[in-house]
């Protein structure tokens, strides 16, 4: 089970979550994970913005700024957005766990 983060703001109820197709529409839109370091300030940002696609498509920008803007304890947010968005990651590179007909595979020259 993936982690998500809850909150709500103005009356709305927002789950912040990562999966597979919102990581893929994020690398789509430019986002990069390792810039995280060379370039926080639009990284970090575009890092929050990105857990939102999963539930919160439609949600605006300037909303989604305005929401970061008013969050406590960013640095725990952070760490825990970058574990979120690892967990998809970690699960499309993890071998199966069960053994339902795995297929095995090798090279040849």
């Amino acid at each position: 089970m993936s982690k998500k983060i809850n909150f709500e703001y103005e009356g709305e109820k927002y789950v912040l979550e990562f999966t597979r197709r919102s990581i893929e529409t994020m690398e789509r839109q430019g986002f990069i994970a390792s810039e995280i370091t060379e370039k926080p300030m639009t990284t970090l940002p575009n890092l929050f913005a990105g857990a939102f696609i999963a539930h919160h498509k439609g949600t605006k920008r300037k909303l989604i700024d305005e929401i970061y803007r008013k969050l406590i304890n960013k640095d725990e947010l952070l760490q825990t957005l970058a574990e979120m968005y690892n967990e998809p990651i970690e699960a499309l590179m993890g071998e199966p766990d069960e053994d339902e007909g795995n297929i095995t595979w090798g090279a040849s020259c």
